[in-house]
């Protein structure tokens, strides 16, 4: 998706069933499923109820949620991590991730509790496969290296139809 799209109250409906709750701090459908449903929504850094909120991009597919946690159950999160550590180019790289998350992030409102803090254990750890594939295919291939990775790893989740 090249930019976010203001999400549609079906969008928000989708999204709800999705999650299995009410939808929160949804400001835009940040990447759409093969299938055509949202499945990553972009968030206000900052909740309605005051709250900061540091993930920009979630992940909302219980399919890939799914397939996300079958590969962290699987050890991928510290095969990832120890690349990491010895990968001086892979970690670069994902030092340029952690700095796109905070600029769109920062673009679309400053929170000073969560400044310079992005997501998924970014710019140190692998921390959260779901937010790192989020972030990949919201921001494109070529942005988060290890969210390309995890989006690569995937089985299609989207092959028997809609998720909801």
């Amino acid at each position: 998706m090249d930019r976010p799209e203001e999400p549609t109250p079906e969008d928000l409906e989708v999204v709800s069933k999705q999650l299995g709750r009410p939808t929160r701090g949804t400001r835009a459908i940040a990447h759409r499923c093969p299938c055509g449903l949202p499945d990553v929504v972009e968030t206000n850094p900052r909740l309605a109820d005051g709250t900061p909120f540091p993930t920009l991009y979630y992940l909302t597919c219980p399919r890939a949620v799914a397939a996300c946690s079958r590969l962290e159950s699987a050890g991928v999160m510290k095969e990832m991590a120890a690349r990491l550590a010895l990968d001086d180019e892979l970690r670069a790289a994902y030092e340029r991730a952690h700095e796109a998350y905070l600029e769109r992030r920062e673009s679309i409102g400053h929170v000073e509790e969560i400044a310079g803090i992005s997501a998924g254990g970014m710019p140190n750890r692998v921390k959260c496969l779901h937010v790192l594939l989020g972030h990949a295919l919201a921001a494109g291939p070529g942005v988060n290296p290890l969210g390309d990775e995890v989006a690569r790893l995937l089985d299609p989740w989207w092959t028997e139809g809609p998720c909801v």
